[in-house]
């Protein structure tokens, strides 16, 4: 008896300091006034803009070739010299031929729509790599007819693991790909220490896939300043990885079902931010970032309108640095922050731009199982109500987080 009056007591006890911590919980969830949720939109006009003025730049140079002086001066292997960029000519054979014949050289793309029928493939020994330079208004475009995984594979051919050798760094830099909506943009294959700068690709199924890489899987790649625009499909997905140990900073990738998919660790992100403005299909399963792998981080990453921003599977654990995610439009109904199967990720300065006509559905956390050891730790929430409290057994410095690890 005495046993069970102590454990009624103790319950009492939990429940009476978990309100008081409930209401000290507003420290650390702060309710902020609505943002103005028009630079979203503006960003999406903007890549579609610039995308357009490449367009009518890169048509103009293909029916008007001039003469581009930088490759020449700075000893390139010019394409134009050899193979037409006007867009009808199917190229594809002739710039295979002509990276297979320079090794350890930079092969460049002056202004012009290069058509191509199959993959173009970059050899990953060092000893035979190139560097694919676009110049700005230069396109890679799919022809009607293309067969094939992806425009650009590097490292598709040659296999080797070497990074000792005197060679290229085997990158892709400058211009524009085209998946004319048959295709996928890059997938980097094989090879060391690839690089992937200033690129602009669109229309593509899958932006860039980073595939397993060749030291026991770890590619070693680094991608930055890289703008993706996916078909708007179910299957569209912005950047996929699998591969260990890269770098990814400064991507925006619009019109896509899912922004970023990871499936391996090591992986780092700076200033991802991935938009939804497809036509709302099967919208409640869309997601901005998706981490399969864990061990993960992630600084000044935005999701923004996907139904939920940051999904975690299997249990896995990462961490996330002043995030944000943001719901503007209304063709949504559900909004999901973090979406985990047991949530064991670390979660600081997170922003949630929560519609407030859809208040009674948004989420700052769900899970699929109870349990876990994750944490938040200041949550800045427009539109404060949500639709459960589950994050508040997650708030760093809660009782509810105390009983939650203690009990898990």
């Amino acid at each position: 008896m005495k046993k069970l009056l102590a454990v009624i007591m103790s319950v009492a006890i939990v429940l009476t300091i978990g309100g008081f911590a409930l209401s000290r919980n507003n420290e650390t969830e702060i309710s902020i006034a609505p943002a103005y949720s028009g630079n979203s939109e503006e960003t999406i006009e903007s890549m579609e803009m610039e995308f357009e003025v490449a367009e009518e730049r890169a048509i103009e140079a293909s029916e008007n070739p001039v003469s581009d002086n930088k490759g020449n001066a700075f000893g390139y292997v010019v394409v134009t010299d050899t193979i037409p960029a006007d867009g009808k000519t199917d190229v594809a054979d002739a710039i295979q031929a002509l990276i297979d014949a320079n090794p350890n050289r930079t092969i460049y793309f002056p202004d012009g729509i290069y058509l191509i029928s199959h993959p173009i493939y970059t050899p990953a020994d060092p000893q035979k790599s190139v560097d694919l330079q676009l110049s700005n208004y230069a396109i890679i475009r799919a022809s009607s007819d293309f067969e094939g995984e992806a425009l650009v594979i590097l490292g598709g051919k040659d296999a080797k693991n070497d990074t000792h050798t005197v060679g290229s760094n085997y990158a892709l830099e400058g211009g524009i790909l085209d998946g004319s909506g048959k295709t996928n943009g890059v997938v980097i294959a094989g090879g060391r220490e690839t690089a992937i700068r200033q690129v602009s690709i669109k229309h593509t199924v899958v932006g860039i896939h980073v595939k397993y890489g060749a030291n026991s899987g770890s590619s070693d790649a680094d991608i930055n300043d890289v703008n993706i625009i996916g078909t708007g499909g179910t299957d569209s997905i912005g950047l996929v990885v699998e591969g260990w140990d890269n770098t990814f900073t400064n991507m925006r990738i619009g019109n896509v079902f899912v922004g970023v998919l990871i499936k391996t660790s090591a992986n780092a992100l700076t200033n991802i931010h991935p938009l939804y403005y497809s036509d709302y299909t099967d919208y409640e399963n869309s997601a901005g970032f998706v981490d399969e792998g864990g061990n993960n981080i992630y600084n000044f990453c935005y999701s923004d309108q996907f139904a939920n921003a940051f999904v975690t599977t299997g249990g896995v654990s990462s961490i996330y640095d002043n995030c944000f995610c943001y719901w503007y439009s209304e063709a949504g109904h559900r909004e999901v922050a973090f979406k985990a199967e047991r949530f064991n990720s670390v979660v600081d300065n997170l922003r949630c731009g929560f519609r407030y006509d859809t208040r009674d559905n948004n989420h700052v956390l769900v899970t699929e199982k109870t349990g876990g050891t994750g944490e938040f730790d200041t949550i800045l929430v427009e539109n404060h109500k949500v639709a459960s409290s589950r994050h508040n057994l997650y708030k760093e410095g809660s009782i509810y987080s105390f009983f939650a690890k203690l009990f898990s």
